[in-house]
């Protein structure tokens, strides 16, 4: 069994859509792989009720209680690998996981850890993407999942969704758009990659 780790800090829509997606389209079956775990870094994230709704492992690990970066990495990998199989390595995909991962950790995961951005990298890596993407007069904006390197929001492209940027904007519409973008293509390239 292939097993899957999300790691998320806030409202987990994204993990939630990778859960329906699995479930859906019978993972289990089809790759012998399943949704093992989610983890956040923070106790109030709404996406742990969603989580432990569907009967799937969550923990919490607060970051702010470790006294460096590599301090809680090393306790985040620990929790990770305890979902590893005889066969297996756990893969690790972080869906609003609002950490900067160490070097150390992403070595550990390479080839298995993935994430999504919203914007269409290599433009407008790291924060405030959609408010930069309406202020730099960019006529269309998106996501892009991609396989994670320590070079922030950098790493091999698995995927890309594009939408229109319309001249009545805001950051907070031009988001809303493209998340549902996220939900579309993050669950499909995650299925790629354990069909592999």
């Amino acid at each position: 069994m292939k097993n899957i780790v999300i790691l998320i800090s806030g409202g987990g829509s994204n993990m939630a859509a990778i859960v329906q997606a699995a479930q859906q389209q019978q993972w289990e079956r089809r790759f012998g792989a399943r949704v093992a775990a989610v983890i956040s870094n923070k106790a109030e994230a709404e996406g742990l009720a969603y989580a432990k709704s569907q009967d799937i492992s969550t923990a919490v690990l607060d970051h702010k209680a470790y006294a460096s970066r590599e301090d809680f990495d090393a306790a985040l990998t620990q929790v990770i690998d305890g979902y590893a199989t005889p066969a297996h390595q756990p893969w690790v995909v972080l869906a609003g996981f609002m950490r900067i991962l160490t070097p150390g950790f992403v070595a550990h995961y390479a080839g298995r850890l993935v994430n999504i951005h919203p914007s269409l990298l290599p433009a407008f890596a790291g924060l405030n993407t959609h408010r930069r993407a309406i202020e730099a007069g960019c006529q269309f904006a998106g996501a892009t999942v991609h396989q994670v390197t320590a070079d922030l929001d950098h790493g091999p492209i698995l995927a890309q969704a594009a939408v229109p940027v319309l001249p009545s904007d805001t950051p907070e519409a031009l988001a809303a758009r493209v998340l549902s973008q996220e939900h579309r293509i993050y669950p499909q390239a995650i299925a790629n990659l354990l069909s592999k």
